[in-house]
């Protein structure tokens, strides 16, 4: 006698649902890729909060947790990259303003210079 719903070959297994991807490594992610155009205007906090995300979820994706290992590091990598690029800028506008004026002088009138022609 046959059972009732077909052999056991061909018998429907369920298969465990993925585990969700980790939301710090997403946000990570977005906030790094945020702070690279951002950050100059909001003095790199957008990459701050990327590397602090990046390492709460590599954190837990390094342990198996969940998936996401790859979007946190991408977060790390963008928001320590930013960091230092900011804090020089910051400085050297800081202890050197007349400087600065005078590469901004110059941008300015070779950009009226080009538009003017």
């Amino acid at each position: 006698m046959h059972p009732p719903y077909g052999d056991d070959e061909h018998r429907y297994v369920p298969y465990a649902a993925a585990k969700p991807t980790s939301g710090a490594a997403v946000a990570s992610l977005i906030f790094g890729i945020f702070g690279l155009f951002a950050s100059w205007c909001l003095f790199g906090i957008p990459s701050i909060v990327a590397i602090v995300l990046g390492h709460v979820a590599t954190s837990q994706t390094r342990r198996g947790l969940r998936p996401g290992h790859g979007m946190a590091v991408a977060g790390l990598i963008l928001g320590y990259v930013v960091v230092p690029a900011v804090i020089v800028t910051v400085a050297v506008i800081v202890t050197q303003p007349d400087a600065v004026a005078d590469w901004v002088n110059a941008v300015f009138s070779w950009v009226d210079s080009v538009l003017n022609t």
